[in-house]
């Protein structure tokens, strides 16, 4: 599986969702000290943990 990468709006997407997901009480995937879930998300985004896919298929 290769590594896709994001521009910079779908990583914005990708990290918002997750800090929502996170402020509702998912489990933090990372082990981390912060307590923003944006913060978090970012870690998680970073350590390449998220389960999150984007799929472009061109029609807009």
């Amino acid at each position: 599986m290769s590594t896709q990468q994001y521009n910079r709006y779908e990583k914005a997407r990708i990290m918002g969702a997750r800090a929502l997901q996170v402020s509702y009480g998912a489990p933090v995937l990372v082990e981390t000290d912060q307590t923003k879930p944006i913060y978090v998300a970012a870690q998680e985004y970073d350590a390449g943990v998220l389960p999150f896919t984007v799929r472009r298929d061109g029609s807009a």
